[in-house]
């Protein structure tokens, strides 16, 4: 692990180490870092020398990077560096110059510069002399960070004029008030959701103008004779004092000219230097422009993770409230921001070329990941640009089909894979251009096969336009003497001629690597017009080929998954129809027995249960990647379990091992055949892709197998109904972090290998759950999707009646009926009439329009009727979105937050009156812009996210000190690749913040959490679900280091947040509403407090350990304030709920009496005092009972889920008896080593072992109770059921003392063995290897055997943490950190 993490570098990496708000490059690890690290000296360039620590396996450009990115070198370009005279490669490590030592002198060169060169530069000063605003990223659609707004402090003497008013007329977004108490908008019971608070006004102060003007000038390009002379390009600057100036760019530098507005002159000015860097001539000609470019040294620097570009947009669905720009773009007419016209780039080379870059060392990895990173992001990029070019008509199709036109632009091809009738139309369409984006996702995600590649692929809405973009694929324009050749085009698929090449046995073999991995079966179809058979290891629409490049690629995967045999009923009765034509002797009457005979596969009364399977608008359903492997899962705990049964009924494991007969084989055989393995002496499920595909043909040699498959398909679509949305429930029921929005919901349900086309049938599960009432939240938000994703749908085909001019006019008219129940178009066209009439446009839109003529009830109807047809409900929806505010408590705020974000509209920000019946609530010119929505791939970050799970293998084991470091090379790795801007890295930093907190670094944690929280706004959404959890985690670190208002601050905008996105009605608001009562003072206190006690209430009963928390945190509340009755009653609630969870001799039920008993003590003392002075003393005779800092701390640990209470005291029992039988141990090997010394003649041999000690033995035995943790594994150990889930410990408990759940039972049934895939999980593999011998260890390929259980139900070890919360009251301790340590088993994963 040590030489994992020792190289580093390059420009962003170097800007992290300077800036970083974490830990920075000594993450990894410090040593490794001085040991490969020393100094060297940085002179020339016009700069003072100063001294930069290098590595010696950078390469010389990521040291010329890192010096770049120095504030005294920005923003100077085009160097190089020189050791002793002679020119460095840029493309070589530091290590490999020999008489490059500690100390050494290197020398910044300025380079001539290229007529390319010179338009980098001036584009990289005008990145530093733009300086964007605080609204140019909502602006530009981006998701900005307002963590900054809360965190920066400003004193009035500090402003000017012009920021003072601003500020002062920000009242209504302040979430604090000068007097501490929150607004009255964030108070429980509020109705009132302004979005203006949403996006405060940012602190930082707008950029200063450096020049008037600054752009190309008229005599640009130079004429013939100068460009033989090298002039480059001519600019004009206006400078602050309106000296107008014509400078020449040429090989030297930039100088000034003698031309004028009227006259040419390429003389240069007498006084003129030739400066290399553009702003070095800039503050010569001008004093104002050298006194203000020396402000942008000494200005606030961000650090990286707020200014670096996020990889992908993000999109914000709210702009900027000024829909006009402030300033006037100074620099925009200088013309280097546009793309030359060179040639366009080729896509699929570069993607290619990144992924063959070596990967043999760690340093070689990153590189590689990082330019996979990059080209991706790029190829995105200009996806959305080419959507924009093409769908706005900037661009002719290449080929003359109007109703599939393809485009080339940009070096890529945008189509819109024209509706087939076969898929199902419009519909079919998308979906394959969905699926085919999935299935290269799947190719490509694949490690250890190298040699077969995909093209960079894409899918992106814009104006309701869905459009398909890849990279060029090599070999297919080819002509046509190359395509006849048969080792170069298309060399596998069904219309594949057949041939025979030592090229096409290399591509059948990787192909039949990939289906192992893929769990794909090989099979045999009829091949087109029934001419031949046709051996397949993909989907019967894939192609191979063999590129110009001379590389594989592997075309038309959308076919690539199993398919849904839940939503197949038509190609189901088209081979019944088949099938009887083909068996003419049977009779009418077996046939219609047969027909109403159950078909194999479907459980019991399954179809007039679930009304499956039934027909869908398209014939692309397809089984989720999630689902397969979950039901991989269930078969092969029926596997496990029938070997178990069948050998138990042949004498059992023992015998059957001993015996040397067929009694074990034969288990395994009828085991491997009743569970449907392809395999009769190994577990291997494989799946057949083109079962239940229309127009696939099977020969009769395959009929078995096709038989078998159908029956598989069944049961997997079957165990989505009775299986996974039952779970999907049953965790939503549990969990206070359940699903808060529609992408959040997605994410749930997909990870459970739920496609969104189940939501009828995950409202129906809910609607006959006995816990309906406390899945609300849950129906709420699967009604509001199914609303918004055929809302959708309707939306893109409104679009498409829309002319250009009217589209914001058309989007918020929709958006109007939308919302507004019976809204009528009459309001919105007289209105623009007006508006027309007052900008002198003539009458405006006209009624005839067909767009205009949509209304409320007409929209609604249209929404229904494609809900009905898509998720098979009727009457669910209502009559209109009033109907969905009543009966689910929907807000409309959230529906026009969802619609927005699904197809890209931006609309102003400011706060939108949605109840308005009379006036429309969004005007035209209310919708800002519309942006492209892409669907992309996803690059992984290997080496980090290994790391990260190694971390969290650590932390389920109690390894704090071994996680934290493994945490902090994983935040190190995804820093050199992604510059900490990826998902994955803002979750690592999240964990990072929890362990560093839990090992009592504050401080530490609230750095890393700040980092966290701008990671989640960039990269998710400032309102995203995640963001608001982040906030939470903030206010619990913040509050730790005594910045109580900062901690009120997060606290309040997670509630705002939350708010907004969901409303009051939600777990997570009780959870944030217990953190408030916990920070805020007085009747505001108690206000949270008790609208948190009544939603965990109603969410997850009055006995859950939420519930019972929040009672005794009102309690403490009300001994604070004097209430003590009161107090003493909460307290009794808790009691009662600590004792039913945890027993009477827990230490939280044992806390919770203690306290109650000081709440009754104090009670009668307060009472005895009333009754001796009288009731009108009442206000100086009552004392309060008051938490300290520490207390109000360590609860807030618990409701924020950092640390979890255990629901008993095993572990302690456990730990107990491990450590007496390990002293048992100690004492007979001692005994035994006494006896062997007894007999030992020689004296050196007598005086080492004098002691009676092994010390092997002591070294095993010392570091066992170093990670006791890692030993109570065995307590905790959990049991996969029949279903795929896993079970509690404590259903088991009766089954075992110490180990897991019938340990021996499992060690038999764990001789199975799969191979489907990777034969090993390394991390299982580990942890079995150092926990206790009782576990049940298996290989599997068919994926990893994943467990959905918390950390908090495998081990239950916080006893000692819970004693502390609940604790004594006039306890005193430092706040900043933890009094007690606590093992990982009580932070929540």
């Amino acid at each position: 692990m040590k030489d994992k993490v020792r190289r580093g570098g390059g420009k962003n990496q170097a800007k992290n180490d300077a800036t970083s708000l974490t830990h920075g490059k000594g993450a990894a690890s410090n040593k490794q870092d001085e040991d490969t690290s020393f100094p060297v000296k940085i002179q020339g360039a016009g700069v003072e020398s100063f001294e930069l620590q290098v590595h010696g396996f950078w390469l010389v450009q990521d040291v010329i990077m890192t010096l770049l990115s120095r504030d005294d070198l920005c923003p100077r370009s085009n160097l190089s560096l020189a050791l002793a005279g002679a020119t460095m490669d840029p493309h070589t490590e530091l290590q490999s110059f020999k008489g490059l030592k500690p100390g050494a002198i290197l020398r910044l060169v300025e380079e001539p510069y290229s007529a390319h060169s010179v338009r980098v530069h001036l584009a990289r000063v005008l990145e530093l002399l733009r300086a964007f605003g605080p609204q140019d990223a909502l602006r530009e659609g981006h998701s900005p960070s307002i963590l900054e707004t809360l965190t920066h402090t400003q004193t009035p003497e500090l402003l000017d004029g012009k920021s003072l008013k601003q500020s002062l007329s920000n009242t209504k977004t302040e979430l604090v008030s000068q007097d501490g108490a929150p607004p009255e908008y964030l108070l429980p019971g509020s109705s009132e959701r302004p979005l203006t608070a949403l996006l405060p006004h940012s602190s930082q102060p707008e950029a200063p103008r450096y020049l008037r003007d600054l752009s190309l000038s008229c005599w640009n390009p130079p004429p013939g004779h100068r460009k033989l002379q090298g002039d480059f390009l001519y600019i004009t600057v206006v400078t602050m004092e309106g000296r107008r100036c014509e400078i020449t760019a040429c090989p030297k530098g930039f100088f000034l000219n003698r031309s004028t507005e009227d006259l040419f002159d390429f003389r240069p000015v007498q006084s003129s230097p030739v400066c290399h860097c553009f702003t070095d001539l800039l503050c010569h000609i001008s004093p104002a422009f050298k006194q203000t470019f020396a402000t942008i040294k000494a200005r606030h620097h961000l650090p990286p993770v707020e200014v670096l570009p996020t990889p992908y947009h993000t999109l914000s669905w709210l702009g900027p409230p000024c829909v006009s720009r402030i300033h006037k773009n100074t620099f925009s007419r200088l013309g280097v921001d546009d793309q030359p016209a060179s040639q366009a780039p080729d896509w699929n080379e570069e993607l290619q070329a990144a992924r063959d870059l070596p990967q043999g060392s760690l340093e070689e990895r990153l590189r590689r990941e990082k330019a996979l990173l990059q080209v991706n992001s790029a190829f995105v990029r200009a996806v959305m640009q080419g959507a924009e070019t093409v769908i706005d008509g900037l661009l002719e199709p290449v080929n003359g089909n109007p109703a599939d036109p393809a485009f080339l632009w940009g070096g890529l091809f945008m189509s819109q894979c024209g509706a087939s009738t076969l898929f199902g139309g419009e519909r079919g369409r998308r979906a394959v251009q969905r699926l085919e984006l999935k299935g290269v996702q799947a190719y490509s995600d694949l490690e250890g096969i190298q040699g077969l590649h995909t093209l960079p692929t894409a899918i992106v809405d814009y104006k309701g336009v869905r459009l398909s973009a890849q990279g060029l694929a090599p070999g297919l324009e080819g002509s046509e003497q190359d395509q006849e050749t048969p080792t170069r085009g298309v060399l596998y698929g069904v219309n594949a001629r057949p041939q025979e090449s030592a090229h096409r046995r290399q591509l059948l073999e990787l192909l039949a690597h990939t289906a192992k991995a893929l769990s794909l079966q090989r099979t045999v179809i009829v091949g087109p017009n029934n001419s031949n058979l046709t051996s397949l290891f993909t989907s019967v629409d894939a192609k191979g080929l063999l590129g110009a490049d001379g590389r594989y690629y592997i075309l038309d995967v959308f076919r690539s998954f199993p398919a849904d045999a839940n939503f197949c009923p038509e190609v189901e009765a088209e081979e019944e129809t088949v099938a009887a034509e083909d068996e003419k002797k049977k009779s009418c009457e077996k046939t219609k027995r047969k027909k109403g005979c159950v078909k194999e596969g479907w459980p019991e009364n399954y179809q007039s249960d679930s009304g499956l399977p039934q027909s869908f608008p398209h014939s692309l359903c397809r089984l989720r990647p999630e689902m397969v492997q979950a039901f991989i899962q269930h078969k092969h705990t029926q596997f496990a379990l029938h070997v178990k049964d069948t050998l138990d009924k042949n004498g059992g494991f023992e015998e059957c091992a001993t015996a040397c007969d067929s009694r074990a084989t034969n288990a395994v055989r009828d085991a491997c055949r009743k569970v449907g393995s392809i395999s009769d002496i190994i577990f291997e499920m494989r799946f057949n892709p083109n079962v239940f595909s229309s127009g696939v043909s099977f020969p009769v040699s395959e009929k078995a197998s096709v038989k078998l498959q159908k029956r598989l398909l069944r049961e997997a679509a079957a165990l989505i109904i009775t299986h996974q949305i039952p779970a999907f429930l049953d965790y939503c029921l549990k969990s206070n972090e359940a699903p808060v929005d529609g992408v959040t919901l997605k994410q749930a349900l997909h990870h459970r290998g739920i496609n969104l086309r189940y939501l009828g049938h995950v409202i129906k599960a809910i609607s006959q759950s006995e816990h309906k009432e406390r899945l609300r939240h849950i129906m709420r938000l699967v009604i509001g999707e199914i609303v918004i994703r055929s809302t959708k749908r309707v939306f893109n085909s409104f679009l498409q009646g829309v002319d250009v001019p009217s589209l914001s006019t058309a989007i918020s008219h929709f958006l109007c009926c939308l919302l507004v129940p019976h809204f009528t178009p009459t309001s919105a066209v007289e209105e623009s009439k007006k508006k027309s009439r007052r900008r002198g446009r003539g009458a405006g839109t006209s009624e005839s329009m067909p767009w205009s003529t949509l209304t409320g009830p007409d929209l609604w109807n249209l929404v229904c009727q494609d809900a009905a047809e898509t998720y098979n409900i009727s009457d669910s929806l209502g009559s209109g979105p009033n109907h969905l505010v009543e009966h689910y408590g929907l807000q409309k705020l959230s529906l026009l937050r969802e619609i927005c974000l699904k197809t890209g509209i931006q609309l102003r920000l400011k706060d939108y009156i949605l109840d308005n019946q009379s006036k429309a609530p969004i005007g035209p010119d209310d919708v800002l812009n519309i942006f492209p929505v892409v669907k992309h791939i996803h690059m992984p970050i290997v080496d980090a996210s290994k790391a990260y799970r190694a971390a969290l293998t650590s932390i389920e084991k109690g390894l704090l000190d071994q996680a934290y470091e493994r945490l902090k090379e994983a935040a190190y790795l995804f820093g050199r690749v992604c510059d900490d801007l990826h998902p994955e890295a803002g979750y690592c930093n999240s964990v990072l913040a929890k362990v560093a907190f839990t090992q009592g670094k504050a401080a530490e944690a609230r750095s890393i959490q700040l980092k966290a929280v701008v990671i989640s706004e960039r990269v998710l959404g400032f309102d995203h679900p995640n963001t608001i959890q982040q906030y939470a985690l903030l206010a619990t670190y913040v509050y730790a280091g005594g910045e109580i208002t900062l901690a009120q601050k997060c606290l309040l905008r997670a509630r705002l947040l939350m708010l907004t996105v969901h409303g009051e009605d939600h777990p997570y608001t009780a959870t944030l509403d217990s953190c408030l009562g916990l920070v805020l003072t007085g009747d505001q206190a108690g206000q949270f407090l008790k609208n948190a006690l009544r939603l965990y209430t109603s969410f997850f009963g009055p006995t859950s350990v939420h519930t019972a928390l929040t009672q005794h945190l009102l309690a403490q509340w009300m001994c604070s304030q004097g209430d003590y009755r009161s107090a003493m009653s909460h307290e009794k609630e808790a009691l009662t709920a600590f004792t039913s969870l945890f027993g009477k001799d827990h230490t939280q039920t044992l806390c919770s009496t203690e306290f109650l008993c000081t709440i009754t003590k104090q009670a009668v003392k307060v009472e005895r005092t009333l009754r001796q002075t009288g009731a009108e003393s009442t206000e100086q005779t009552v004392e309060c009972l008051t938490p300290t800092t520490e207390t109000i701390l360590e609860q807030m640990v618990l409701v924020t889920g950092i640390r979890k209470m255990g629901h008993s005291d095993r572990l302690q029992e456990y730990k107990q008896k491990h450590q007496e039988l390990k002293a048992a141990v100690r004492k007979e090997v001692e005994n035994e080593m006494n006896r062997e010394k007894s007999t030992d003649q020689e004296t050196g041999c007598e005086k080492e072992v004098k002691n009676g000690e092994n010390p092997s033995v002591e070294s095993k035995t010392e570091s066992q109770q170093e990670q006791p943790a890692e030993e109570s594994s065995v307590e905790s150990a959990t049991v996969v059921s029949a279903n795929g889930l896993v079970v509690e410990p404590a259903e088991c408990e009766d089954k075992t003392e110490i180990g897991g759940c019938d340990s021996e039972d499992s060690d038999k049934a764990a001789e199975a063995k799969i191979v489907n895939g990777e034969t090993e999980n390394k991390a299982e593999a580990e942890e079995s290897e150092t926990s206790a011998p009782t576990g049940v260890k298996s290989s599997t390929a068919n994926g990893e055997m994943k467990s959905d259980a918390t950390v908090d139900e495998k081990k239950s070890g916080s006893d000692e943490i819970n004693g502390a919360t609940n604790g004594d009251l006039d306890t005193t301790a430092s706040p900043t950190v933890l009094k007690r340590k606590a093992t990982w088993a009580e932070i929540v994963a």
